[in-house]
C-alpha cells in the first residue's frame, strides 16, 4: 500500500478530512510502536504515551533543548531561585493560547491559574477536579514531588512560585519532563461543569504545536498543525498521523513502501537494508538507556537475595547481547548506562556461573522445578529489539537451574498498570533517562517513592533510599557523585533488578524529512520537522 493508498483508506474511515491533505507535503506519517494509554501525560511514565501526548498536544514551563538534555525557557520565559534553593518563581510566557476544538473553545490566553491548576491536582487529593476524575499520577510521586513540593501559588497572571520542603538540584530538570505539561484551568472547570472530568485524558487541551483531532485505538491518531501556535516557525506541516503497528517489519514495510515517513526500533536484523536503501536515512546515537529484568521482591521467592543473586548468575548476557540486540548494544552492569554522570566504572557483575546458582538456590530451600512468571513486554522499546527472544533465552539459562519461567504478556497499557499493581514475578522492562540526572535512575527507577510506580522491582532499602535523597539534597556535584556511588554498591549488593543492556538508537526515516533529530531520552517529538 502506497502512501496515496493510506491516506484514501483513512478518508473512507473518517479518521481524516480530505482538504487538509489535498497537498503531499502537508502531512507527516509515523509509523508507532504502541497505542497510547491516554492523553492526559500526568498518569503515565512511558514514551509510547508521552509521544502521543505530550510531544504533540503540550508544553511545559521548561522544555529540553532539541536533540540534548539542557532545560530552556518554553512557556516560562525566565525563572528565579532564592539563595536557600527552596523558592522557585516562573515568568510565564504573554499570548500563548490553548487550542480550539470542536469540544472546547477558550476565552483566555495561558496564565497562572493553569500552572497552579495542574499541580495542584497531583498535589491535592481534595482538590475537586482529582475527586471528579480520582487518578494518579506515578511519576510525579516517584520522583517525591509531591512530598517536597510545599506550595504553588499564583503571583499574579504571569507569575507563579513555587516553594520546596527540601533543597532539590533537579527541579528545573523534573519540571521540563512530559509528566509536567500543562493544562487548561479554564477547560478542566468546563469538564467538572459538565460532569465529564474523565474527557481531560480522551481529548485532550494544550498549547502544543499539534491539536488532538481523533484517535482509534491500535490503529490510528489524528493531529492537525496548531495554526495558533506561540513560536509558529516551529509548525512545518497541516497534518501529524501516527500509525500504530506493533510489529517491526511491518513498520519497516511501510517505511520503504512510502506509507509512513519515519518509524522507530527497528529490527537488528533489518539495519543493513535499511541503511543500503537509498531513499532513507538511518540516524544513530548511541542510546542513553537500559534493558533489564525487575524481579518482585514482595513475591516468593523473589523475597530472597540468595534467589535474586542465583537467577542473576544463571544469565548468560553475552549470548543475549549477541541473539537480540546483534551488535546494536552493549552488555549493562550497572542500574543506569555509563554515560550517566556519577556512573561508578568500579561496579561489576557477578560472573555468569549456573552451578553457583543451583547451590543459592538449594541454600534458600528452592525445591527443582519450581515455577515463576516471566513478563515480556509485547512492543519494542529502544533499550529491548525483542522481548519476546530475549524472555525465551532466560527461560532456558534458569530451566538449567531448576526454575521453571512461564512467559507472560499483555497489551503495552494493560503491561505497565499490571505491573505497578504488582503482580508479576519478574519482568522485563528498561528506561531512557528523562532529564539528564541521575535522580531519574537511582531514585525513579529504584527508591522507595517509586515503590507503588516505575520501582516494579517493589524494593524499598533505607539504606540505599538515604543516600538517594541525600544527593538530591545538595547541588555540590561532587557530593552527590559521592552518595549516588555508594547507592550504586548497595543496588548491585542487593539484586532487585539484573542490568541486561544498553542498546543503540537507530531512527530510520525517509530522506524527505527534515529537521528531526533524535532525542537522548527517547522521545520522538516532530516540532520542527517538515518534509521536502
Amino acid at each position: 500500500m502506497r502512501k496515496t493508498a493510506l491516506i484514501t483508506a483513512l478518508l473512507a474511515t473518517g479518521l481524516i478530512t480530505a482538504s487538509p491533505l489535498a497537498s503531499a507535503a502537508g502531512t507527516l506519517v509515523y509509523c508507532s510502536e504502541g497505542s497510547p494509554a491516554g492523553f492526559d501525560p500526568g498518569q503515565y511514565t512511558t514514551g509510547t504515551d508521552f509521544d502521543a501526548n505530550s510531544e504533540t498536544i503540550f508544553n511545559r514551563l521548561a522544555e529540553f533543548e532539541k536533540g540534548g538534555t539542557k532545560a530552556q525557557p518554553s512557556l516560562a520565559t525566565s525563572w528565579d531561585i532564592s539563595e536557600d534553593g527552596k523558592t522557585y518563581t516562573f515568568h510565564l510566557r504573554e499570548g500563548v493560547k490553548f487550542h480550539t476544538t470542536d469540544y472546547f473553545t477558550p476565552t483566555r490566553d495561558f496564565n497562572a491559574d493553569d500552572v497552579v491548576f495542574t499541580f495542584q491536582r497531583m498535589l491535592d487529593k481534595d482538590l475537586p477536579f482529582r475527586k471528579a476524575y480520582p487518578t494518579e499520577f506515578p511519576y510525579f510521586t516517584d520522583m517525591g514531588l509531591d512530598a517536597n513540593i510545599a506550595k504553588v501559588e499564583k503571583v499574579d497572571d504571569k507569575t507563579v512560585r513555587f516553594v520546596l520542603n527540601e533543597v532539590d538540584a533537579a527541579f528545573v530538570q523534573n519540571l521540563a519532563m512530559n509528566f509536567a505539561a500543562i493544562h487548561s484551568a479554564e477547560y478542566a472547570d468546563t469538564l467538572l461543569k459538565n460532569g465529564k472530568a474523565a474527557e481531560i485524558n480522551q481529548k485532550p487541551i494544550g498549547t502544543g504545536p499539534f491539536v488532538f483531532s481523533r484517535y482509534q485505538k491500535d490503529a490510528v491518531i489524528r493531529f492537525k498543525g496548531n495554526p495558533n501556535y506561540w513560536d509558529p516557525d516551529k509548525v512545518k506541516v497541516d497534518n501529524l498521523l501516527f500509525s500504530i503497528n506493533t510489529d517491526a517489519s511491518v513498520r519497516i514495510q511501510k517505511l520503504k513502501a512510502g506509507e509512513c515517513d519515519i518509524t522507530l526500533n527497528p529490527r537488528p536484523a533489518d539495519l543493513k537494508s535499511l541503511q543500503a536503501d537509498s531513499k532513507l536515512n538511518v540516524p544513530t546515537q548511541p542510546g542513553y538507556n537500559l534493558g533489564y529484568i525487575a524481579y518482585n521482591v514482595t513475591r516468593p521467592p523473589f523475597d530472597k537475595l540468595e534467589v535474586r543473586q542465583a537467577l542473576d548468575m544463571a544469565i548468560n548476557k553475552d549470548a543475549i547481547i549477541d541473539a537480540v540486540y546483534q551488535g546494536a548494544g552493549q552488555k549493562a552492569v550497572n542500574g543506569m548506562p555509563p554515560t550517566q554522570w556519577s556512573y561508578d566504572k568500579g561496579i561489576t557483575d557477578a560472573p555468569y556461573d549456573p552451578a553457583k546458582a543451583r547451590e543459592l538456590l538449594q541454600k534458600a530451600g528452592i525445591k527443582e522445578g519450581t515455577e515463576i512468571t516471566l513478563w515480556a513486554m509485547p512492543v519494542q522499546r529502544p533499550y529491548n529489539p525483542n522481548a519476546r527472544l530475549m524472555a525465551e533465552m532466560l527461560q532456558n539459562d534458569w530451566s538449567k537451574v531448576g526454575i521453571k519461567a512461564r512467559i507472560v504478556s499483555y497489551e503495552w497499557g494493560e503491561y505497565i498498570k499490571r505491573a505497578h499493581n504488582g503482580e508479576h514475578d519478574a519482568m522485563l522492562i528498561g528506561w531512557t533517562g528523562d532529564n539528564g540526572d541521575p535522580d531519574n535512575w537511582l531514585g525513579t527507577l529504584y527508591g522507595c517513592a517509586a515503590v507503588d510506580g516505575n520501582n516494579f522491582s517493589k524494593w524499598c532499602d533505607k539504606e540505599y533510599d538515604d543516600l538517594v535523597v541525600a544527593a538530591k539534597r545538595t547541588t555540590d556535584q561532587a557530593e552527590r557523585t559521592a552518595f549516588y556511588e555508594k547507592a550504586q554498591a548497595v543496588l548491585k549488593r542487593e539484586v532487585p533488578i539484573t542490568p541486561i543492556a544498553h542498546s543503540t538508537v537507530y531512527q530510520p526515516m525517509s530522506k524527505t524529512v527534515q529537521g528531526f533529530q533524535i532525542s537522548p531520552f527517547g522521545r520522538n517529538s516532530f516540532i520542527g520537522v517538515g518534509k521536502d
